[in-house]
């Protein structure tokens, strides 16, 4: 029997998927939050990552616990996303006329995002965020001044935070509360990929995040916590209740809000936390978009001294020197 060559053949043996057990003397210590609960998490926003696309934009928050367990795997996650804008571009001409810029938002996890590995198409949470992050980013965007054009911007989450601590109970890994900071991700992201892509904008909008978190697992009879931008693998007694919020801090405006869980008397207290959260990280917005247009600014200039100085060397004579 011939070997098909155009397909890559499985071994003939059989086998197995190696398995990393923990080591005995390993002792797992859950990663507590020592930040005060107004306190924002460190974070790192670049634009201009992918040269190919009209404006890109990165974004991270490390782990704030850097601890030397021995273990292959972090004791908490990280938050990574990537932003790619396409656009503005014009419309099929079969397509309807449209006085309005057409945005369509596309949020997707990578398969290895988090530790259960995700399939290759997109399911109901991920779609969930992109319609939030399109409302957060329609009243952003100034429409009116691309008529007739579509702008397609694409959302990629390289890590996302968990639910819960990998190693603790099953109650605390549940809930979706990992979803929330995403999206407050992803709207910051995406705000900075736009200005990259030289898309009209009233503002910066940026995302934020607040959590109505519990002391401890022996505490769950009491009120209580608001706290910015929470990581709910730092959050022993777990999560109430959380909000996110697509802010505008020049015009005062919130263009999305969701909100989830049960909040109670502290629904008002929650949203000023979570537009708190969206000014703190709107001040490293502005400044990676301020970064970011310095850089271009002295790239033009640099050319136009180049094509400059081109120039004025065409029109002199040149001594030619022969060696022999």
């Amino acid at each position: 029997m011939q070997a098909d060559r155009r397909r890559l053949n499985a071994p003939p043996g059989g086998t197995a998927p190696p398995v990393f057990a923990t080591a005995p003397k390993t002792k797992l210590q859950r990663p507590t939050r020592t930040r005060e609960p107004d306190q924002h998490r460190k974070l790192f926003l670049r634009t201009g990552i992918v040269p190919s696309a009209s404006g890109s934009a990165y974004y991270e928050i490390p782990p704030q616990q850097q601890q030397q367990t021995g273990l292959l795997v972090p004791q908490s996650s990280s938050l990574k996303i990537t932003c790619t804008v396409h656009g503005p571009r014009p419309l099929p001409r079969n397509a309807a006329f449209s006085p309005n810029l057409l945005l369509s938002t596309h949020v997707k996890f990578a398969p290895f995002a988090t530790r259960n590995r995700r399939g290759y198409v997109q399911n109901a949470s991920e779609r969930d965020l992109g319609a939030h992050l399109e409302t957060a980013l329609r009243g952003v965007v100034i429409g009116e001044r691309f008529p007739k054009s579509g702008c397609e911007v694409v959302v990629t989450v390289l890590e996302g935070e968990e639910d819960g601590w990998w190693a603790g109970n099953a109650e605390g890994r549940g809930g979706g509360w990992g979803m929330m900071g995403v999206l407050a991700g992803c709207i910051t992201v995406a705000s900075a990929a736009l200005v990259d892509a030289g898309i009209d904008c009233v503002d910066l909008v940026s995302g934020g995040v607040a959590a109505v978190v519990q002391a401890g697992t022996d505490q769950r009879g009491d009120d209580g916590v608001v706290a910015i931008d929470p990581a709910p693998s730092e959050h022993d007694g777990g999560i109430r209740a959380a909000c996110v919020v697509g802010y505008l801090q020049s015009r005062d405006e919130v263009t999305e809000m969701w909100m989830k869980g049960d909040a109670g008397m502290r629904a008002e207290q929650l949203i000023d936390e979570a537009v708190k959260a969206a000014s703190l990280t709107r001040a490293v917005l502005a400044e990676a978009v301020k970064e970011a247009v310095e850089m271009k600014l002295e790239k033009v200039e640099g050319n136009a001294v180049a094509a400059a100085s081109v120039k004025e060397g065409k029109g002199k004579s040149k001594d030619v020197v022969m060696t022999g």
